[in-house]
């Protein structure tokens, strides 16, 4: 499968942001793309850094103009779109959505944020009630989607479950950075741990990962840090973790990585571990903790 990843550096600009992504979603289909993942929270600048009740203005209905804009997108260029948007569910209520559209335009499905942040300059629960969808694959023209989102991307149980109910490719649209006064050493060890861990899912579960990160200097409003760096590195995984693209950590990408969809079931035959599981001892996994 072509898998269309862009990783890119946004502004304050919305309009300038969505009509940027258009041009490389063109650009991708133009060369091929089958599938299209942008990053997490993609309109816009990432406006967790700082809680304000004015940023709720930012969010949008599903279904909108926004969603018809990606729709219509999607359909123009014939291919399987991910995004990423800022829901406005009623007054008061919001999620960090998931909204992948179907090379004919059609809205594929949705998946809402389970894990929610709370972290120095990302402030997430401010803004965002946890998803209650449940992790339910996507069905497209292209096969089972598992679409997860970001702070999700550290939980094996969010992949496990994926898989367990078919999905075909685990999928994360991400924000995620260094905050100015980290060490060189312990941004390695962040941005290492962040890959090691989606690896591990690919390897967990047998199937490809694709994760889009955004990249570049965003200041923090408040002046209260230095702001964040995204520290890119968009990469694929392939069904053993091996490494099959990787992005730069400071400059835009925009590239086509052809994913070997029927892999997982060779290596699910080399190393079942779905068969081995042992289920009738894992009760306790859904304890908060075993004192």
């Amino acid at each position: 499968m072509k898998t269309g990843i862009i990783q890119q550096h946004n502004t304050s600009d919305i309009s300038d942001n969505r009509n940027r992504l258009a041009q490389k979603v063109r650009c991708l289909a133009t060369d091929g793309a089958q599938l299209v993942v942008l990053q997490e929270l993609h309109d816009s600048l990432y406006f967790c850094q700082i809680e304000t009740v004015d940023n709720f203005d930012l969010a949008i209905e599903i279904p909108s103009d926004v969603t018809d804009f990606y729709a219509s997108l999607a359909k123009e260029n014939g291919v399987v779109l991910v995004t990423s948007l800022f829901e406005r569910r009623a007054p008061g209520l919001y999620h960090n959505t998931a909204v992948v559209f179907d090379c004919d335009g059609s809205m594929a499905g949705k998946y809402r944020k389970m894990h929610i942040p709370d972290d120095p300059a990302y402030y997430e629960k401010f803004y965002f009630t946890p998803g209650d969808l449940g992790f339910e694959p996507i069905q497209t023209s292209l096969g089972k989607l598992g679409v997860l989102v970001c702070w999700d991307q550290w939980y094996p149980e969010a992949a496990r479950l994926m898989a367990m109910k078919g999905a075909e490719i685990l999928i994360y649209p991400t924000a995620i950075g260094w905050e100015s006064s980290d060490m060189p050493d312990e941004k390695a060890r962040q941005r290492e741990a962040w890959m090691t861990v989606q690896r591990g899912h690919a390897v967990a579960n047998g199937l490809p990962v694709v994760t889009v990160n955004r990249v570049g200097h965003e200041p923090d409003p408040s002046g209260m840090t230095a702001g964040i760096s995204f520290w890119g590195s968009s990469f694929v995984a392939g069904p053993q973790g091996e490494l099959i693209y990787l992005a730069s950590e400071s400059e835009e990408a925009l590239a086509i990585v052809d994913i070997d969809m029927k892999r997982s079931e060779q290596v699910r035959r080399w190393w079942p571990f779905l068969r081995d599981r042992r289920i009738e001892n894992y009760t306790d996994i859904t304890r908060r903790f075993i004192d």
